[in-house]
C-alpha cells in the first residue's frame, strides 16, 4: 500500500472555493467529490474524519471565526472567560477586556453570598490561559462605564490585531445578588441602580458606539469566492431577566431591559452597513452572580426546577450560543434578544 499521510489532494470547488484533503487509503483520488470545504492555509483546524467507500479521510476544516478579532468585556470570569475560550478555540484573535485580569471570587465567606466584583481570586487569567494554548490573546485594563477607557480598549485591539470584527459586549454585575436578602424596589438604593445601570446597560453602548465606528472604517473580511463577509457582528449579554421579571430584582431586570432594547435599536441602524447586533439572553447559570441561589438548597432546588431541561445552565452552554452569533451563520440575522435558557422561558 502506497504511503499516503503526507498526500494532500487539492481541487476547486465552484461553492465553496479551494478545498484539501489528506487521504488516508491508497484508493484515494483527487477527483474525489467533497461538499466540505477545506482551507489549508488557516492556523485553527479542526479533524473530521469521514468514512467513505474509497477509503478513510481525516479533513481539516478552519474553525467558524477563523481570520476574525474579537473583543470580548467580562472576559475574566463566568460567561465572559467562557466566551472568550470559544471565540479563540474557533480560531478567532481574542482581546479580553475587563477591570481585572484575575477571576472574580466567587463567595462572600461571611454571607455566603456573591462577592463583592472588585474582590478577585489569584487563578490564571483568561488571556494567559489562551496564550498558554497557542492562541492569540491580549489583557487590555478598562473602567466599561469610562468612554475613553473603552475607546482605548478598541484602539488597543486594532493596533494589536489589524483590524475588529466582533465584539461581546458581555461585562454585568447584579448588585442585587450580593445582598443577604432580595430587596424590592422601595427598598433599594439609588446607588445599586446607578451601578448596575452604568455597567449593564451603558457598558454596552459605549462598547456598541466604539466599535462600529471600526467595523465602518475597515475593509471587510472576504469569502473564499472573493465577495464581502458582513462589516461585523456585535453579540449583547442581556438575559432571561431582560424578557421576565424576577423577584428582588428591580435594577437588574431594567438593566437588562435596556440591553435587549439597545440590541434591537442598534440592529436597526446599521442593518444597511451588514454590522449584525443580536443578544443573547441566557437563564441562571452556575456562575458567581448566583451564588445567592446556589448556596441556599431550597433556592437552588426551585432555581433547577425552573429550568426544564436539566437545571442552571453552564457558562459554557452560553458560550457555544455566541460562537453562532458571531459566525457567518447569522447571514440573515440581526436584532434577535435569543433565549439560552434550558427551557426557562417555557414556564
Amino acid at each position: 500500500m502506497d504511503d499516503q499521510s503526507n498526500k494532500v489532494c487539492r481541487r476547486h470547488h465552484p461553492e465553496y472555493g479551494d478545498l484539501a484533503w489528506k487521504p488516508f487509503s491508497s484508493h484515494a483520488s483527487e477527483d474525489r467529490e467533497f461538499d466540505v470545504p477545506i482551507n489549508t492555509s488557516s492556523k485553527s483546524f479542526a479533524e473530521v474524519v469521514v468514512f467513505e467507500q474509497s477509503g478513510v479521510f481525516v479533513l481539516t476544516m478552519p474553525g467558524r471565526l477563523e481570520g476574525k478579532t474579537a473583543i470580548v468585556t467580562g472576559s475574566s470570569s463566568g460567561l465572559g472567560r467562557a466566551i472568550a475560550i470559544a471565540y479563540a478555540n474557533e480560531g478567532a484573535s481574542v482581546c479580553c477586556v475587563d477591570l481585572y485580569p484575575a477571576p472574580r471570587n466567587t463567595i462572600n465567606l461571611v454571607t455566603g453570598k456573591a462577592d463583592d466584583f472588585n474582590h478577585r481570586t489569584t487563578g490564571q487569567a483568561t488571556h494567559e490561559f489562551l496564550q498558554q494554548a497557542g492562541k492569540r490573546a491580549i489583557f487590555v485594563k478598562a473602567d466599561l462605564t469610562v468612554a475613553s477607557d473603552v475607546e482605548t480598549a478598541v484602539e488597543a485591539c486594532v493596533r494589536e490585531f489589524g483590524r475588529l470584527d466582533i465584539i461581546a459586549n458581555n461585562a454585568g454585575i447584579s448588585v442585587e445578588s450580593t445582598h443577604v436578602k432580595p430587596l424590592r424596589i422601595h427598598e433599594t438604593s439609588e446607588e445599586d441602580y446607578d451601578q448596575t445601570m452604568a455597567i449593564n446597560a451603558k457598558g454596552i453602548f459605549l462598547g456598541c458606539k466604539y466599535a462600529t465606528k471600526h467595523m465602518l472604517a475597515q475593509e471587510p473580511l472576504k469569502n473564499v469566492d472573493g465577495t464581502e463577509k458582513s462589516r461585523g457582528w456585535i453579540v449583547n449579554t442581556a438575559s432571561v431577566q431582560g424578557l421576565v421579571p424576577f423577584y428582588g430584582t428591580p435594577s437588574y431586570c431594567a438593566s437588562k431591559g435596556a440591553a435587549v432594547m439597545l440590541t434591537k435599536q442598534v440592529a436597526l441602524d446599521y442593518a444597511g452597513d451588514r454590522i449584525h447586533c443580536n443578544a443573547l439572553c441566557p437563564g441562571f447559570l452556575k456562575t458567581s452572580m448566583t451564588q445567592n441561589l446556589q448556596s441556599v438548597p431550597e433556592s437552588l432546588a426551585t432555581i433547577n426546577a425552573s429550568h426544564p431541561l436539566g437545571g442552571m445552565g453552564d457558562p459554557e452552554d452560553v458560550a457555544r450560543a455566541a460562537v453562532f452569533l458571531a459566525s457567518d451563520d447569522v447571514k440573515w440575522m440581526t436584532g434577535v434578544p435569543l433565549p439560552v435558557d434550558g427551557g426557562y422561558l417555557l414556564r
